[in-house]
């Protein structure tokens, strides 16, 4: 959904019906991931794709087939078909869960409201029931991240209070993704699946010393979309001038500055100054801070040295092995530019339970995720036959 949140935000002003179809579960090499669309209006207007080209036309073709019958939304699996690959199958080897629903702008205004904050850069999660009982699915809410107040209704009971939790608690993580709710009789009764699409604020990349590894590490931070900042006690070396690709450039104690800053489970911490008087203090508390990455800059000799003096300050076993040091992936890096990339792609990695290893070293999918699939064989049976109703 947000991949096109510009038109639709556009369709629901002008309170223009559509047909929605989102990529609901990928498996294999499926090219695009989980909440992923296309969106097809009554005049046959398509945006947005989800496969890259592979199976564009049989989604076109369900979606209008929904909006015709403006029924109950559908769901189709297109996995790869050796008798028919070019047809609608993914010529990747990949699969995809695709669930498709109608959408009437003026029955769920919140849509327009969330789609309006996204596109103006605000924090959103829209949940979208997609998989339950039929009487809710593609029932959706939406959860504004200045408040987090909540907007839309599943079932007007415990589903709302569940969903709207579960809502809030991927928007605090910054994550899209898919996740079963429900079936307890404390609580939401009814056994849900539902998607969650967050448009979250931009995770913090915070580096520490003003060096010249530290220009590189902003700029290429600033290019995977992180908002930087680089931190340094040093006025004459900590300048907007010295790092024009930084968000703000801090003139204060390292430890100082994290201890007030506002950080989460994405944030990256990257200590760059490899001298003890700012790496200690700043260290302990980084590894005390539930973020997503520590990494320290030093020779071997300095990482052994640095890890005596943390156990010295009571920092626990298990604290250290968060620790990353030295700092980056064994590129054989040797400029700040190179360096850069060394760290980046283990911050990637380590975001993506990646190995770091070459790909032509490794077997299995390329791309990682969790799959859930149809959770009967009738559903299962359910999704192929659309599949197979669709090929030309």
């Amino acid at each position: 959904m947000l991949n096109i949140a510009d038109t639709l935000h556009r369709w629901c002003r002008e309170a223009r019906p559509f047909a929605l179809a989102t990529v609901v579960d990928v498996h294999g090499s499926a090219p695009l991931p989980v909440g992923t669309s296309v969106a097809v209006d009554e005049d046959g207007t398509a945006v947005g794709s989800i496969s890259g080209g592979c199976v564009e036309g049989a989604v076109y073709e369900l979606c209008r087939q929904v909006l015709s019958d403006r029924g109950a939304p559908q769901r189709a699996w297109f996995g790869y078909s050796d008798d028919d690959a070019f047809a609608v199958g993914l010529t990747c080897g990949g699969e995809l869960d695709v669930f498709v629903q109608h959408i009437d702008p003026a029955a769920q205004p919140h849509l327009s409201t969330a789609l309006s904050q996204i596109t103006q850069g605000r924090p959103v999660a829209v949940a979208q029931v997609v998989g339950g009982p039929e009487r809710l699915l593609g029932s959706t809410m939406s959860v504004l991240g200045g408040d987090h107040a909540t907007y839309g209704r599943v079932d007007g009971g415990p589903a709302d209070r569940a969903v709207a939790d579960q809502a809030r608690a991927m928007l605090r993580a910054g994550r899209t993704a898919r996740v079963d709710i429900g079936g307890k009789a404390d609580g939401c009764p009814e056994r849900l699946s539902v998607l969650v699409h967050v448009h979250a604020s931009r995770p913090r990349l915070l580096v520490f010393g003003a060096v010249d590894f530290a220009a590189a590490l902003s700029q290429a931070g600033r290019f995977l979309g992180y908002r930087v900042t680089v931190c340094d006690a040093r006025p004459v070396f900590a300048t907007t001038a010295r790092f024009p690709h930084a968000d703000e450039v801090v003139v204060d104690w390292p430890h100082r500055y994290l201890e007030h800053s506002e950080v989460d489970e994405r944030t990256a911490v990257c200590v760059l100054t490899h001298d003890a008087k700012f790496d200690i203090p700043l260290l302990r508390l980084a590894l005390d801070l539930p973020v997503a990455y520590v990494g320290a800059m030093g020779s071997r000799r300095t990482h052994d040295e640095r890890l005596r003096l943390l156990r010295e300050e009571g920092v626990t076993a298990d604290q250290l092995a968060r620790l990353r040091s030295p700092i980056g992936l064994d590129l054989g890096a040797r400029t700040p530019e190179e360096t850069a990339v060394s760290i980046t792609a283990e911050i990637i990695a380590q975001a993506n339970q990646g190995t770091g290893r070459p790909l032509t070293r490794i077997t299995g999918p390329i791309h990682r995720g969790p799959i859930h699939r149809p959770s009967s064989t009738r559903q299962m049976d359910e999704a192929r036959a659309v599949t197979v109703l669709l090929k030309p």
